[in-house]
């Protein structure tokens, strides 16, 4: 029992909360921060990168596919969200598959 108690204190102290528990994923009506910046063909475009983006999860706000693929992600978490944009969209990247690499910084209570 003392072993349990001392893993569960290191635990707190280290802010780790429960040991065992899974960090909190951001789901839809969540509102993130992200990091962000977009790639066409391993070079990145102008006008697809921001710092410290608000975003609400299921808002609508980014382009299909993006918000639905930052659903799950864990604050600190980085992940490639791959796209195509509408054929009805800036003519530089109408139809094209891009490549947005994605940091969401914090899930806001």
């Amino acid at each position: 029992m003392k072993k349990i108690a001392t893993i569960a204190g290191l635990c707190a102290v280290l802010g780790l909360g429960a040991c065992g528990e899974s960090a909190k994923t951001a789901q839809n009506g969540d509102t993130v921060i992200i990091n962000f910046a977009g790639f066409l063909d391993d070079v990145q475009f102008p006008g697809g990168t921001a710092e410290n983006f608000k975003l609400v999860l299921g808002s609508g706000q980014f382009v299909p596919g993006f918000e639905d693929q930052v659903v799950g992600m864990a604050e600190g978490e980085e992940r490639d969200v791959n796209i195509t944009f509408p054929t009805e969209y800036v003519p530089d990247l109408a139809g094209k598959d891009v490549v947005f690499k994605v940091k969401l910084v914090d899930i806001v209570e």
